[in-house]
Parts: structure tokens; sequence; C-alpha cells
């Protein structure tokens, strides 16, 4: 039986989640490759059921509570990548704060209470988006949209310094051809963008960073971005 790298990459996190499952079974609380084995393969058998990338992490937050693991655990993993297969393709699915609500009750210290419905953030912006490419485009949630795929076409001006108005590790997708409106919302913290597509790297409130980004972004070809300007001829 041959299998490919990522196929044993996914049996080895498989038979590591099934070890948690069978030692938390025993009332044993886990360690740390134990609690990040079981929270990854919740996301993975999750996308193998056809569920979606924001279902599938919201799944996977939902396994363990501070009770299922060892002390400091919680402390040490509090974010887990891992690479699933959705019907879509391949993706890489981002569970943060992944210890926390399973198995709390609402009055645990250290329990996450969701608000109501309507306490939800309300997009800052909204704005159509085409994709001109011959492939589906997907944009994550913390993505600084202005530095999204070259091929998307919208108003990249009006799209520095924000990102997608989406649960934290879900994405939005672009199919070939199309037009979708999505809501955005403003960065927060230090308001950094350091790597995405490198059209900013530093500060974005930082004087001349945006005008900056939009030349590099209309020198490299981005879409909703203003032509480059030539340069003035010179006479005779």
């Amino acid at each position: 039986m041959r299998l490919t790298p990522t196929e044993r990459d996914r049996l080895l996190i498989f038979s590591a989640a099934e070890l948690a499952r069978a030692r938390r079974a025993r009332g044993l609380r886990l360690n740390v490759p134990e609690a990040t084995a079981l929270i990854a393969d919740t996301v993975c058998e999750a996308a193998r059921d056809g569920r979606r990338l924001g279902e599938a992490v919201a799944a996977a937050q939902d396994v363990l509570g501070p009770d299922d693991v060892l002390p400091g655990v919680a402390d040490v993993v509090t974010e887990v990548h891992v690479e699933a297969v959705f019907e879509d393709g391949s993706r890489l699915a981002v569970v943060p704060e992944p210890i926390g609500r399973g198995g709390l009750g609402a009055d645990a210290p250290g329990a996450l209470r969701p608000g109501p419905a309507d306490e939800d953030p309300a997009p800052a912006l909204t704005l159509t988006v085409r994709n001109t490419a011959a492939v589906p485009v997907s944009v994550t949630s913390h993505f600084h949209f202005f530095e999204s795929n070259p091929r998307l076409d919208f108003d990249r001006a009006a799209a520095y310094g924000m990102r997608l108005c989406v649960p934290a590790g879900s994405s939005v997708r672009f199919d070939p051809g199309a037009e979708a409106e999505v809501g955005l919302v403003p960065i927060g913290g230090g308001r950094i963008a350091i790597g995405f597509a490198g059209l900013v790297d530093g500060p974005l409130d930082a004087p001349g960073a945006k005008e900056e980004a939009l030349r590099r972004a209309a020198a490299c070809g981005y879409l909703g971005t203003p032509a480059p300007a030539e340069p003035p001829k010179e006479d005779g």
C-alpha cells in the first residue's frame, strides 16, 4: 500500500486522535499532542462529511474544554492549523482558541459567552467583487483584503486596511466569472500588515503607506487600482 506524504500525515493525526479519545474515555486529561491531534482530526472529519470551512472550525472549537486537558495545555494550544480536504478542494483551516468552549457551563471560570446575534459587528463597508480568474478564489477572514488575488476586481483603495466581516478562520469563495457582495471591517490591533502579498509590509496608517501600496498594486497589475502613470515625454 503506497501512501502520499499527505495521506501518511492524515493517518498519523487520526491515530493520535483515536489515542486521545480512548484516554479521555478513561477519564484522563489530555496533553498537548493529544489535544492538538483531536482538534485537527475533528476538522478533517467535518470536511470529509461535507461541512464547510467555518462549520468545521466551529465543530473543532467545541471538542475540548479546560477540564479535558492537563493544566497549562490551554495556554500552549492557542491555535491549531491543519490542512483538510473540503468539497471545493484542500484548504488550510485555522482553529483559534481551540480549548475553552467544549464542556464548559455558562458560569464556569474562563467560559466564552457569545452575545446575541444582533451584537455581531456590522460591516463598515460593502463592496462588489468580481472574480475574473478561470478558477475559484478564496479569501480567509483576516487576510488584508486590499492585497487579495490580483484577478479579483473591486475598489482596492476603499478596501485598504480592511478584512472580511466573517468569523475568524472562515473564508469567502468567489467563483470564476461571478460577482458577490462582501462586508468588510477595519483590521484591528496594531494595524500592521506583514506578509500577505507584500504590498504594505508595515503599519497600515503610516504616512504615505496607502499611496505607496496603491502604486505597487497598480504596477503589479492588480485589478481595481488606477493604471500607473506614464512618465512625462521629453520634448524633441
